[in-house]
């Protein structure tokens, strides 16, 4: 990857060249990082005043944080040139199809709402429920988000029993098929009972589901069994006909349908406040609604005025259905209110499906009905997340309240301790922002001390050693002269760049006050016993203790800031176990393949990678362990005589 040179803001006269070689003409621009990564991409009339209007202000004045912050990294700039908006418009949705820039997310991908995911990308794809929208192939497909999940979860669920479809991820056998074979609802994919082609063709029934295509996956079916039947192949035709009754159970409980049966359409409607929209799209087909999505974006611009609802419907739109099949487009869609650019998207969407696309506001009537409702559907869910942020700004203010600060903390961390008598020994680190988890903020230790050992445990050591090296570069900076006051108020801002942006306002601790005392000691050492707020969190009771203090804090288990601190040691512990017992299960795998000579850690890790466990390795012969990356034929024969003795060598070790 090439590196580029400084910012652009950082070289004022290199700008003034890059924005006068950006053309006046219809296209897209792409902002890039020191990295060559790309930071944006984005679509203009006239491309010159676009990309001037992020540089004018200089140093990103009246920009929101989020385009401040990009603008403040913006190394290289690019640019595509098209000979209509429209053209525009479809390229933009490709190009962030393709790369997925980090700023140009407005649909807020916050484990909310599930997808469906088919992974397309692989010979046998899987087909899944996600909350995680990433995209590893751009062959891959992501259905939803579903709002109702417990309906998507039962529709899964049929469909596995209606088509036989791979059902675990591994394989559960090496050399043979499972039950789910036996029984039907697996066509072998692990033994390649079935190709690679003929499992894709199931996938596409499979995929019409959730596209919302049933009548056309009924006809399809429909016209397979007449040409099972017409050639006697009886058993093909009652298999299919099995799938067709489980797509009528899959079609039989609808919430609702209007009159027009034939028109198939999606409806969108929106709720928002003064910071967020909740968006609902209803999927009616054939009258029918057969899917209900729901998106959170911005209401709120780069300018930091408030964005009118016509045009957070049109950002939805551009990205929800740049996203989708063209057959999932519907020849119809009910909007709440107009979009800005309405004829021009109704173009980009007729491009797209390949007819034509009719985009309306209905006034009256039943569709009229049909946006009400949706917009009563978007309320709903705004009022449920209005009350989640309302709750967690209780939490935030009590906590503040029992700990005597201030304001509200913003960024809490909470740490613990995992191992087993000393062994594998490791801390966590998670952190809540807002009184919710930030896991882009976690962080994993692994113990360093040499006193801290199988059979020798030391909780508080531990603990210190952790805050030591969570903090040292905080100290350092304090120990040069710098006014933490000034790096703390920068650490809460995301243009701040220094590096020292992750001050926490409350640090917790796992225990009590021995745990505490080793923790404070360790701040001392660093000079930031003064600095920092520090409590821990005791199980027994759920006391919460200061340092210096004999006796906790006046609290009740059950108030807010409380159950605050107890999310956080709970999320603490439960990252620590599982990053200890990940390195406890590692060591055990590394130990016993160590044991055999001629085995080193590389070729220790590659038999893992290929076989994926140790049982595998011994089940394999030694021409299949032959054939693992860099493994020969002779040590293929130690590995496979170490796991399967002779018998002279048994007796001769029983004799001794």
């Amino acid at each position: 990857m090439r590196r580029l040179s400084l910012p652009l803001l950082q070289q004022p006269e290199r700008l003034k060249v890059r924005l006068k070689e950006v053309p006046s003409e219809p296209g897209c621009y792409l902002l890039r990082d020191a990295s060559d990564r790309i930071l944006y991409i984005g679509k203009a009339k006239v491309l010159r005043n676009r990309v001037r209007s992020y540089f004018q202000s200089g140093s990103g004045h009246g920009h929101s944080p989020r385009i401040s912050l990009m603008v403040r990294q913006v190394c290289e700039i690019e640019f595509i040139v098209t000979d209509s908006e429209a053209e525009a418009l479809a390229l933009e949705s490709n190009l962030i199809k393709q790369n997925q820039p980090h700023f140009n997310v407005l649909l807020k991908d916050d484990k909310k709402y599930p997808y469906l995911c088919i992974t397309w990308s692989e010979a046998y794809p899987r087909i899944f429920i996600t909350r995680r929208r990433r995209f590893r192939s751009p062959l891959d497909r992501f259905y939803g988000p579903y709002v109702d999940v417990g309906l998507l979860r039962r529709t899964l669920t049929l469909v596995k029993r209606v088509f036989p479809l791979r059902q675990r991820p591994q394989p559960l056998y090496r050399e043979r098929t499972c039950l789910n074979y036996d029984i039907g609802r697996c066509p072998g994919v692990c033994q390649e009972k079935i190709s690679s082609e003929a499992y894709h063709l199931t996938l596409r029934q499979v995929a019409m589901v959730f596209q919302g295509r049933n009548e056309e996956l009924l006809e399809l079916l429909n016209e397979q069994m007449g040409k099972y039947a017409e050639r006697l192949d009886f058993e093909s035709a009652a298999r299919v006909r099995d799938q067709l009754q489980g797509i009528d159970t899959l079609t039989a409980d609808q919430k609702m349908s209007l009159g027009d049966s034939s028109v198939s359409r999606d409806v969108v409607a929106l709720a928002a406040d003064e910071r967020v929209a909740a968006v609902q799209l209803f999927q009616m087909r054939a009258g029918k609604l057969v899917g209900r999505l729901g998106f959170t974006a911005d209401a709120v611009g780069a300018d930091g005025q408030p964005l009118e609802p016509g045009r957070i419907l049109q950002r939805v739109v551009e990205e929800h259905y740049s996203q989708v099949e063209p057959v999932e487009i519907p020849p119809e869609l009910l909007l709440q209110h107009a979009l800005p650019q309405q004829p021009l998207i109704e173009e980009w969407l007729a491009e797209r499906r390949g007819r034509k696309v009719k985009l309306a506001v209905p006034q009256r009537q039943q569709k009229a009905d049909l946006i009400e409702l949706l917009e009563r559907n978007a309320s709903y869910e705004l009022q449920r997340a209005q009350r989640g942020a309302e709750q967690q700004l209780l939490a935030t203010e009590d906590l503040a309240q029992l700990l005597e600060l201030p304001t509200p903390p913003r960024r809490v961390e909470g740490y613990d301790i995992s191992h087993i008598q000393g062994s594998d020994a490791v801390a966590s680190q998670v952190v809540f922002i807002d009184g919710l988890p930030a896991k882009q903020h976690y962080r994993k230790y692994k113990i360093q001390s040499s006193s801290i050992r199988s059979g020798h445990s030391d909780d508080f050591m531990a603990m210190a050693e952790i805050m030591r090296r969570r903090f040292r570069r905080w100290a350092q900076a304090k120990a040069e002269g710098a006014d933490l006051g000034e790096l703390r108020r920068a650490a809460n801002t995301t243009l701040h760049t220094g590096g020292l942006n992750d001050w926490p306002d409350v640090v917790m601790i796992d225990g009590g006050k021995g745990q505490l005392s080793a923790v404070m000691e360790a701040l001392r050492e660093l000079n930031l016993h003064e600095e920092l707020v520090v409590c821990s969190l005791a199980k027994q009771r759920e006391e919460v203790f200061m340092p210096g203090a004999k006796q906790p804090l006046e609290s009740e288990p059950d108030q807010l800031g409380v159950q605050l601190l107890r999310r956080l040691r709970d999320e603490a512990h439960r990252f620590a176990v599982s990053f200890h017992r990940q390195q406890r299960g590692e060591r055990m795998k590394r130990s016993r393949l160590s044991d055999i000579p001629g085995l080193g850690p590389k070729r220790v890790k590659e038999l893992l990678a290929h076989f994926r466990s140790i049982d595998a390795i011994q089940l394999a012969s030694p021409e299949q362990i032959a054939a693992a990356p860099g493994v020969g034929p002779a040590l293929a024969r130690q590995v496979w005589d170490y796991f399967h003795p002779s018998d002279e060598l048994v007796s001769e070790e029983l004799a001794s």
